[in-house]
């Protein structure tokens, strides 16, 4: 699993040829991805969160997960890869290696 961070206002902040640039680089990995057999599934994820915990049985609700952190969880990208090696690699293909984040994880199951 391919966890993405990035921060929205330096999305909001480029240029529509940087943006355009941005998201033709994604475009261009996924089309990779699909036709190599890699891709299982990929989302991008709303800004807005709740973090709820159940504490002596009361339901507790905040906003985000850290809601002073510039960054945030902006997605995913499953992949069915030979190693670890290789997710790394796509990870650091991923646009927002470059000025947000990029996180490797193995799904379990």
């Amino acid at each position: 699993m391919l966890l993405i961070y990035n921060n929205p206002a330096a999305i909001e902040a480029m240029s529509e040829q940087e943006r355009s640039r941005l998201f033709g680089e994604v475009d261009t990995i996924m089309a990779e991805l699909t036709a190599s057999g890699e891709l299982i599934r990929g989302e991008a994820l709303a800004g807005a969160a709740k973090t709820v915990r159940l504490r002596g049985g009361v339901v507790a609700t905040t906003d985000g997960p850290f809601i002073e952190a510039k960054e945030q969880f902006a997605g995913y990208i499953a992949v069915d890869v030979a190693s670890e090696e290789r997710a790394v690699e796509i990870a650091a293909r991923w646009p927002d290696s470059q000025w947000g984040a990029m996180e490797v994880r193995q799904i379990l199951g």
